[in-house]
C-alpha cells in the first residue's frame, strides 16, 4: 500500500518570536513544498535524497530533522515498518518551515495509510504537537500555515483566519548555515525572564506592527508593509536574533530598492525576507551576489493528499 502528501513552506511577514508569546503573527505559504511518500516495507526506512539521508532501522529514526519523522511515527502510526521517501525544496534551518512542513506532510501520508479522515484545524494541531515536543517550545503558527496554504493571521486567542489578499514582489534570501529555532527562543525567554518589562514592551510593540499590517491587507492597501517590515526588523535584533550576516542581507536589499526586508523565522541564521514592488528582479540579483536568493510566490494550496 502506498501514500503519497506533500505540504507547503511558509515566510512570516510579521510577529515570530512574539507569536511564542501570545501575540498575533502573520505569515505566507511558499511555493516550495515537502512531499511524503510511504509504502510497506520489511524495516524502517527514511530516505531524502537532497540531504543524503538513507537511514534504515527496525527503531525510530533519530537525529536532526529525522527527530520530527521518529515522533510523528510514534504519535500517528501504528509502528509496523514503513518505506518513507522524502522530498525536500525547502533547505533545512532556513526559517521556511522545513519542519512544519516535512511534519504535515506526513501525517497527511500516514493519515492516507492508514485510512483516516481528517480536518485541517486537527491536522495542524496534532503537527505543533510534535514541534512542540521535540523543540521544548514553538507556535503554532508555521504548522497552520503548511496545513492550510494562502496567507494567513493567527490571532492571540490561536484563531486562523485565511486573508484574502495577496503580496506580489516578494524575495527570500538564505544563509549556507541555519538557525537553531529552539536555541534561539530559548535566548529570547533567557533575555525576557532578566528585562520582563522591557521585553513585554517589545513584544507589546511587534503586537501593533502585526495588527497595523493585518488592517493594511485586509483592505488591500500594501503602502505601509515595506516601512513594518523594517520597524520588525529594529524589534527582532533587540530581541538578539539576528547576526551580523542576516543584517548584511537585510540592507543590501533595502539597497537595491526593497520597500522592506527583515528575518523570516526564528534567527541565527536562515533566511530574510523583502517586500519589493516593481524591483523584485534587481533585489533578488543583488542579494545573490553572496547569498542564494529567489522571487517567492505563494501557494494558495496547503496540505495535498
Amino acid at each position: 500500500m502506498k501514500s503519497r502528501a506533500s505540504a507547503p513552506a511558509k515566510a512570516i511577514l510579521f510577529g515570530e518570536h512574539a507569536v511564542v508569546y501570545g501575540k498575533p503573527a502573520i505569515a505566507a505559504a511558499i511555493d516550495r513544498r515537502v512531499t511524503v511518500t510511504l509504502g510497506d516495507f520489511s524495516e524502517n526506512r527514511v530516505t531524502i535524497p537532497s540531504l543524503g539521508v538513507d537511514f534504515r532501522s527496525e527503531s525510530s529514526p533519530r537525529g536532526g530533522i529525522l527527530d520530527y519523522v521518529g515522533r510523528t511515527l510514534q504519535l500517528y502510526h501504528d509502528g509496523s515498518p514503513l518505506s518513507i521517501q522524502i522530498e525536500m525544496e525547502i533547505p533545512v534551518g532556513s526559517g521556511l518551515g522545513s519542519s512544519a512542513a516535512l511534519t504535515v506532510a506526513l501525517i497527511g501520508a500516514l493519515d492516507g495509510y492508514h485510512e483516516r479522515e481528517s480536518e485541517p484545524g486537527d491536522t495542524a494541531a496534532r503537527a505543533h504537537r510534535v514541534e512542540l515536543e521535540v523543540q521544548g517550545a514553538a507556535s503554532p503558527l508555521d504548522t497552520t500555515v503548511s496545513t492550510y496554504g494562502g496567507l494567513v493571521y493567527l490571532d492571540s486567542q490561536r484563531n486562523v483566519e485565511k486573508v484574502n489578499a495577496r503580496l506580489h514582489d516578494l524575495v527570500i534570501a538564505h544563509l549556507d548555515h541555519s538557525g537553531d529555532t529552539a536555541e534561539m527562543v530559548a535566548g529570547v525567554a533567557e533575555l525576557r525572564s532578566r528585562f520582563p518589562d522591557v521585553m513585554d514592551g517589545i513584544m507589546d510593540a511587534v503586537e501593533m506592527i502585526t495588527m497595523r499590517a493585518y488592517r493594511a491587507l485586509l483592505s488591500n492597501n500594501p503602502e505601509p508593509i515595506g516601512d513594518l517590515m523594517n520597524i520588525n526588523q529594529g524589534l527582532l535584533d533587540a530581541m538578539g536574533v539576528s547576526t551580523g550576516e542576516l543584517s548584511m542581507m537585510v540592507y543590501e536589499a533595502r539597497s537595491a530598492g526593497a520597500a522592506g526586508s527583515k528575518i523570516t523565522g526564528a534567527g541565527g541564521g536562515g533566511s530574510i525576507i523583502a517586500y519589493c514592488p516593481g524591483c523584485a528582479e534587481d533585489v533578488a540579483e543583488a542579494l545573490n551576489r553572496n547569498w542564494n536568493a529567489m522571487k517567492a510566490r505563494f501557494s494558495e494550496e496547503g496540505l495535498i493528499r
